[in-house]
């Protein structure tokens, strides 16, 4: 089933997918870090936005 982006709620809010260029945009933005920084992000921690951030900030 492909993703509806009409039909957005809590997960989509907690989850980073940085398949679609406007998540990888905002996101990146939101963090402060470049697509491929966010990208390296979600390889290492996987796509929840706060296992990403604690990670990023540890980084920093």
């Amino acid at each position: 089933m492909s993703d509806d982006k009409n039909a957005t709620g809590q997960a989509d809010r907690l989850r980073i997918n940085v398949h679609e260029d406007y998540e990888l945009h905002d996101w990146s933005k939101k963090f402060g870090v470049t697509p491929d920084e966010l990208r390296a992000a979600v390889s290492a921690v996987g796509p929840m936005a706060a296992d990403v951030e604690k990670h990023l900030k540890q980084r920093k």
